[in-house]
């Protein structure tokens, strides 16, 4: 048995909230694949996770039986396949850097210490290393992974053949999976490749330019038109117009109305006609709510939307301006603009807010995972009740 993979969690996973508030860095989707999919599939080899509490309760440390040592690769590192050399090149009790930024190291036991602060020898990467570091970068360079990840996924497989009757550009930047349907729709793939995942299902009028990457399950409904580039990650539906936005999964817009320069959670549904601004009426840099320095903080973007956390909603005709910040398990509804920051468990709209009491979020939570199939787990309930905790001090 050879070094297991370690998908490293540290400081950086703050500065991804509200997405880290119930995931790893690691479990953050970009591109077609997480984070942690894209090193699992580089080296050939299945993870487990380094995190603190309350998410090692949904992501513990699980070491294999018989394995030498422990692989780390710092969470909101992109995988690029001179960093994967360089990983697969390291030394037992040798850490890799990059201009004084620590990528990861190979260690024979999981250490008390922070992991880059290990007195081992340390090991300089000189080429390119990328990190997701602030949640806009997710949608920022989307295109970018959604690339990379194509050429991962595809490379050595056919794509099922495009069904008569869709007008296609560029038909070989299109690979349709297995089980997949498209019909009578538009696929122009002449600026960037079009991913169709298995049993996912492009229904007819939809009018798609890639890049763009439909997931496992998912589905866009009639008539959607989607600029890329954009992610609907598994089990997802989504409708109306979007533009370089990336749903995480399980998750639905299936209605009209308007998501740009966005990222969206899982378990989340936007009602119909909900719509967000991507753009300031005076063309000015947008600024977020920043989770760390609790204040707003200028994200260098003209162009920046909605960040909703994992299973927020929204009513019919939400309307969300540029920037805004939605914690998890946040219920909006009502006339008007609600706040650029929405805290997790607000139940109100632009009239005001009060706690989403914790039972009735988590009944709810329960009640749409079960019509996946899915159970909410006791983990889950533990890690939301931590998160309930923190904004509203118990109950």
């Amino acid at each position: 048995m050879t070094t297991q993979l370690v998908m490293a969690d540290g400081p950086w996973t703050n500065y991804l909230k509200p997405f880290t508030l119930t995931r790893t860095a690691a479990d953050v989707r970009m591109g077609i694949l997480t984070l942690r999919e894209k090193w699992e599939q580089r080296l050939r080899q299945k993870s487990t996770t380094s995190t603190t509490e309350p998410l090692s309760r949904v992501f513990p440390f699980e070491p294999e039986v018989g394995v030498i040592g422990f692989l780390f690769v710092r969470s909101n590192l992109l995988a690029s396949t001179g960093l994967v050399h360089a990983f697969q090149n390291l030394e037992m009790d040798e850490s890799l850097w990059c201009k004084n930024v620590w990528l990861g190291c190979k260690v024979q036991r999981s250490p008390i210490v922070p992991l880059w602060e290990l007195p081992i020898k340390h090991i300089e990467f000189n080429g390119h290393a990328s990190f997701v570091e602030r949640v806009w970068n997710v949608f920022q360079h989307n295109g970018e992974e959604l690339e990379s990840d194509f050429q991962l996924i595809t490379e050595g497989h056919y794509s099922q053949p495009i069904p008569a009757g869709n007008q296609v550009m560029q038909p070989e930047r299109v690979f349709i999976e297995e089980g997949a349907t498209v019909q009578f729709s538009i696929l122009n793939a002449s600026s960037g490749p079009i991913y169709i995942g298995r049993n996912a299902e492009v229904m007819e009028g939809s009018i798609i330019r890639g890049p763009f990457a439909l997931c496992e399950g998912s589905s866009t409904k009639l008539g959607t038109k989607v600029y890329g580039p954009t992610t609907i990650g598994p089990f997802s539906k989504v409708g109306g117009e979007i533009n370089n936005s990336v749903v995480f999964g399980y998750s639905n817009k299936a209605h009209d109305g308007f998501l740009g320069n966005s990222v969206i959670g899982e378990w989340c549904n936007l009602g119909a006609d909900t719509n967000n601004s991507n753009l300031k009426n005076n063309y000015s840099i947008v600024e977020i709510h920043d989770y760390v320095e609790d204040r707003l903080v200028s994200t260098g973007l003209q162009f920046c939307g909605l960040f909703m956390g994992d299973h927020s909603k929204c009513g019919i005709n939400t309307m969300f301006n540029t920037g805004t910040v939605v914690g998890v398990m946040a219920n909006i509804f009502g006339a008007g603009f609600p706040p650029k920051h929405i805290p997790s468990f607000s139940w109100g709209g632009a009239d005001g807010f009060q706690p989403f009491l914790a039972p009735k979020a988590f009944a709810l939570a329960e009640r749409v995972m079960s019509r996946r199939g899915l159970a909410f787990s006791d983990a889950q309930h533990m890690l939301l009740q931590s998160i309930y905790n923190g904004e509203h001090g118990g109950g």
